[in-house]
């Protein structure tokens, strides 16, 4: 028997949080329904989901600073945020704290199945890419800490194949400063900042011979690969 997929829907509004709930279940979805960002939060530590639906607006801890929590510990569940507010900022906001995905409301229900069957299926590539990774002319085998263009093997250390590794699973997103360095660092002081700029100037070096691939700087926020 095929296991249901276990997604945390935290949802302030009872009656929207209900028929969501009942709609994904149809789809065979296993759905752990919260009611503000703490239960949210405590669900997610406690069932390790494969997705997360998060309301943005919610008492006790709101949607954007729930994410940012859970981004410290997995770099990988996906996040879809649910919110009414429309402003540009507020959706590079989601984004940037590590969302993957963002629903104004109202929705319909299909958009949301929608979205949530492409992100899984993008976290199974990502699961997948344990193997080696197609990145422009290069192919970079995480397991290896490698670089192969052509025939030429080019060696990575451990941290600047993890930096590379987060940097492609966010692809065309601003990996946040912060996060990264709490997850490969430990710490986001200053030493520890200039430490990874270090790595980023080094794994530019590495990747220069495809002038396609970008790591651009985004002052303020963190770094963003583009190829």
């Amino acid at each position: 028997m095929t296991k249901n997929i276990k997604i945390v829907l935290a949802e302030d509004e009872p009656s929207l949080g209900q028929i969501v709930k009942e709609s994904l279940e149809t789809r065979n979805f296993e759905v752990l329904l919260c009611e503000n960002g703490e239960e949210a939060y405590k669900t997610f530590k406690a069932e390790q989901p494969e997705l997360l639906v998060l309301d943005v607006m919610m008492p006790k801890m709101d949607g954007f600073t729930l994410a940012k929590k859970i981004r410290v510990e997995d770099t990988e569940v996906p996040i879809i945020f649910l919110t009414a507010k429309s402003q540009t900022e507020d959706v590079v906001e989601g984004f940037n704290l590590g969302g993957n995905d963002y629903l104004k409301k109202p929705f319909s229900m299909e958009e949301l199945i929608v979205r949530i069957n492409a992100l899984l299926k993008r976290k199974k590539t990502i699961v997948a890419s344990k193997e080696p990774i197609s990145l422009g002319n290069y192919m970079f085998d995480a397991k290896k800490q490698t670089l192969l263009l052509n025939t030429e093997i080019i060696k990575l250390t451990h941290r600047e194949s993890q930096l590379l590794l987060h940097l492609i699973q966010h692809k065309n997103q601003v990996l946040e400063r912060s996060f990264i360095l709490k997850k490969l660092w430990g710490s986001d002081d200053f030493f520890n900042a200039r430490s990874m700029d270090v790595f980023i100037t080094k794994l530019r070096k590495k990747l220069k011979q495809d002038t396609s691939i970008q790591i651009l700087n985004v002052r303020g926020f963190g770094y963003k690969l583009t190829y």
